[in-house]
């Protein structure tokens, strides 16, 4: 059964860290690109940043670049986003999702899902 699992959402306060982990089971992540996506209260879906499957980053949002970053573990089958500088507009649902195909942007693009992690950012 294939199946993404995400973990580490929680609370924090305006400028504290979180780390987010996407375990996939059921296929091999070494040959996907991996995308996190995120949502927040009545907004659509957004693409946030992708590492391709030879561990080339891109970046969708511009206000995540130089505080999030993407990483992947192809031992442990997982990959993770390491969020720092959080701010309060980052609080949102976050989604890993994963694409045989080069990265993109849209989430139409991505094959699997998680079913996501809540992180929220306030004081």
């Amino acid at each position: 059964q294939v199946q993404l699992v995400e973990s580490g959402g929680g609370l924090v306060q305006p400028g504290g860290s979180l780390r987010l982990s996407c375990a996939a089971s059921g296929f091999t992540l070494d040959y996907y690109a991996i995308g996190w996506f995120r949502q927040a209260p009545g907004k659509e879906r957004e693409g946030v940043l992708c590492i391709s499957d030879s561990d080339v980053s891109l970046y969708y949002v511009d206000s995540v670049k130089g505080r999030f970053t993407i990483s992947r573990d192809n031992a442990k089958n997982t990959v993770y986003l390491q969020m720092n500088s959080l701010k309060p507009e980052d609080t949102a649902v976050y989604y890993c999702a994963a694409t045989s195909l080069p990265c993109g942007w849209g989430p139409y693009e991505y094959d699997y899902w998680g079913q996501g992690t809540q992180v929220t950012v306030s004081s």
